[in-house]
């Protein structure tokens, strides 16, 4: 799985293994070669011997020959050949025998055999210093193109590195951050540069559209957002009937309501996390207390029995819009779907628990839940399955974390984490 693998090491890979075959193939030819070389220069000198040795003999003459050599012939008793000798074929072949090796010259002339022998172990002895150098060089060869191919992938490396960690840099999304290719050559990395500045420019143009829109659609909110709130409670200081005080106690929820959701888009829209973790600080507890009085009543209404319970305290501060903007949606989203039997809001050390007796969550669909516009088999309420979403994305601004699981027999949980340290 080459393909798999970091760029750098395939670069390694490849210069290891294009040696590897390269000098392979040259040392195999040299081995080849030497063999060749050896039996055409052998031949023709034990050849050559031959017929000197017979002109020599048929002068009645003994054959003159070096310690290394001997002569066999089928037609004399004192040359007679040897077991070993006796199966050679015509011209030159080699014969080893244990630790003893050969160079054999043979010529037939009619019914006689005439046989050279040579023994070859100087030769072998050369011939192994040869392989034994080849061999050297080859390991030297593959090791060098190892270290090689290390040192070329580092500098053919470096520009792709430097750039992955300038696009990974958040400032890189800032308006006035400068454009990456003109830091880089006219060649394949300038060409991904200036493709990630032309994405780049776009994302940042989209992202600047988002903000303006919706700091200025929070912005604008406001103004009959606090008409609406104020009229709520002028019309609840004037003698109002039962039907019409409810009425108007359900404006005001919503208006309230209305107003934390402004208020939390305005905030995502304008600062970063460390700016708004310093807005609006409260604790776990308070926010809790407050939601519980908000949605115990709805609750009741339906049917269903609200539990608040405290398994842990929390002193820990956090931001006031967001935590109750998150804690709202997921109380909401428990009394829209749940028909019979309980809600309950569990507060600990470092989060807290929603749970109910509804339907529950399949198993295929507790992790698209998050997602905009997805909304259960049961879908309740008017709304369009934004609500999970804008925890989700309050969640992972503030660098908390949501997750969802059943609850046997029926029902589910929405698990929030606020503070990681104290979860564990």
């Amino acid at each position: 799985m080459l393909s798999k693998q970091p760029f750098a090491r395939r670069i390694v890979i490849a210069f290891t293994l294009m040696t590897l075959i390269v000098s392979g193939l040259f040392s195999l030819s040299i081995v080849g070669i030497v063999h060749s070389v050896e039996e055409h220069l052998v031949s023709e000198e034990l050849d050559r011997e031959l017929n000197i040795v017979l002109r020599e003999i048929r002068q009645g003459l003994r054959p003159r020959l070096d310690s290394s050599t001997r002569f066999f012939a089928t037609s004399s008793n004192e040359f007679a050949i040897p077991a070993q000798f006796s199966r050679t074929r015509a011209g030159f072949s080699e014969v080893v025998n244990g630790e003893e090796a050969f160079y054999v010259y043979t010529r037939e002339v009619g019914n006689e055999r005439y046989l050279l022998v040579q023994e070859q172990h100087e030769f072998e002895a050369r011939e192994q210093v040869l392989f034994d150098v080849v061999l050297a060089g080859f390991l030297l060869s593959v090791a060098g193109a190892w270290l090689l191919g290390r040192i070329v992938a580092k500098k053919v490396m470096a520009p792709v590195t430097r750039l992955a960690q300038q696009v990974q840099h958040r400032d890189q999304l800032h308006p006035i951050a400068p454009l990456l290719a003109p830091d880089y050559a006219d060649d394949e990395v300038g060409h991904l540069a200036s493709a990630f500045d032309s994405t780049l420019v776009q994302l940042r143009r989209s992202l600047e559209r988002e903000r303006l829109f919706t700091s200025d659609v929070s912005h604008e909110l406001r103004t009959p957002l606090m008409i609406v709130s104020t009229s709520c409670e002028l019309l609840e200081a004037s003698p109002l009937g039962m039907r019409e005080r409810e009425q108007v106690e359900r404006i005001g929820r919503a208006a309230e309501e209305m107003s934390d959701l402004v208020q939390t888009f305005l905030t995502l829209a304008r600062s970063k996390p460390e700016e708004a973790s310093l807005a609006g600080e409260a604790t776990l507890e308070s926010v809790a207390e407050d939601q519980g009085k908000r949605w115990e009543a709805a609750i009741q209404d339906k049917g269903l029995r609200f539990e608040y319970l405290i398994e842990d305290l929390d002193a820990t501060l956090y931001n006031h819009t967001f935590l109750r903007t998150v804690m709202s949606n997921l109380l909401r989203n428990a009394l829209h779907y749940t028909d019979e039997g309980w809600v309950r809001l569990i507060i600990g050390k470092g989060g807290f628990r929603i749970e109910d007796s509804g339907p529950g969550i399949p198993s295929d669909l507790q992790e698209r839940i998050f997602d905009p516009f997805v909304r259960g088999d049961h879908a309740r309420g008017e709304g369009l399955g934004l609500g999970l979403s804008l925890v989700k994305r309050i969640c992972a601004h503030q660098g908390w974390t949501i997750t969802v699981y059943d609850l046997p027999p029926r029902g589910s949980s929405f698990r929030v984490v606020l503070d990681q340290d104290q979860q564990s």
